[in-house]
């Protein structure tokens, strides 16, 4: 890898950090320990390793990175439960609900006016959205689809915080949203009688590597590649995500999950690369 370029650096890490961050669901899954449980570990080790990393750089903060680091709990906490509730890509693609609400609410903050392919977006978008609440659903289902939603609102909001924010302080609010997800479930280890090893292995596996090393790494590519290309390649995460689970834990989504989350990545991938596309023809003419 040291000898690519570094924009080739920067896409296989993007990629890198993508696959880590599909593998969430199917260790979610396979784990016996309650959702609570599992994000206080989850969030307990991808703590300690960005204090290993960042260490002292984590003492930059205002009061936009606890907002954010807020807001992020609420994604982290959010999604597991809704993965153990709901299928997992349900989960996953109604999570990847949240440039939706972005698009909605960012001309409201900033007064700004609607773009028309914004506001094609949000009705393609949400068409995708109704296709998951079609058909015989189970009240655990429904439930966790719900929380799913609200995982993607949580997520929305990270996103506006985030870009509200100076960049030395943004990464700070992912440890101090993993510090509040511990602070907030310490309540159930008091309702664990044994903490298996397979159990252990697993949340450490989902703290390290599919939160801590993954946003390391894809902190890495992004400063060697355009937003339009990390954001499509991300895109890899909720394509893999049900995968990965349908493979290991036999849990196959409804086709109309399917069509759903097929749409909402379409739209949300076709809306990005046309403005990216955008942008860089204004800034070639600007060069001219």
């Amino acid at each position: 890898m040291k000898h690519l370029p570094d924009h080739q650096k920067g896409i296989l890490a993007i990629l890198i950090a993508a696959i880590l961050w599909s593998t969430g669901g199917i260790f979610i899954k396979f784990t016996t320990l309650a959702p609570m449980q599992i994000s206080f570990f989850r969030g307990l080790f991808a703590a300690v390793v960005f204090l290993i990393v960042f260490k002292s750089e984590l003492l930059k903060a205002n009061i936009f990175t606890f907002v954010n680091a807020g807001f992020y709990a609420a994604v982290l906490i959010l999604y597991v439960i809704a993965t153990k509730t709901t299928t997992a890509a349900n989960a996953v693609f109604l999570q990847y609900t949240a440039p939706i609400y972005v698009l909605i609410f960012e001309p409201l903050i900033n007064k700004t006016k609607y773009e028309k392919i914004n506001i094609i977006t949000i009705i393609v978008t949400s068409l995708g959205m109704l296709l998951f609440f079609t058909g015989k659903l189970s009240s655990g289902n429904f439930y966790g689809n719900i929380i799913a939603l609200l995982s993607g609102v949580a997520f929305a909001a990270f996103l506006l915080g985030m870009r509200k924010n100076k960049k030395e302080h943004q990464f700070v609010s992912i440890f101090y949203g993993n510090i509040f997800v511990v602070l907030i479930s310490t309540y159930s280890l008091f309702e664990i009688d044994t903490l298996s090893l397979s159990n252990l292995l697993m949340v450490s596996y989902l703290g390290i590597f599919q939160i801590g090393v993954a946003y390391i790494i894809f902190a890495y590519g992004l400063k060697r590649v355009l937003a339009v290309e990390a954001s499509l390649i991300s895109m890899i995460e909720p394509v893999l995500n049900p995968i990965w689970v349908l493979i290991g834990y036999g849990e196959v989504p409804s086709v109309m999950a399917i069509i759903g989350g097929v749409i909402i990545l379409f739209a949300i991938s076709v809306r990005a690369f046309i403005l990216q596309s955008a942008v860089m023809k204004a800034r070639f003419k600007n060069h001219l």
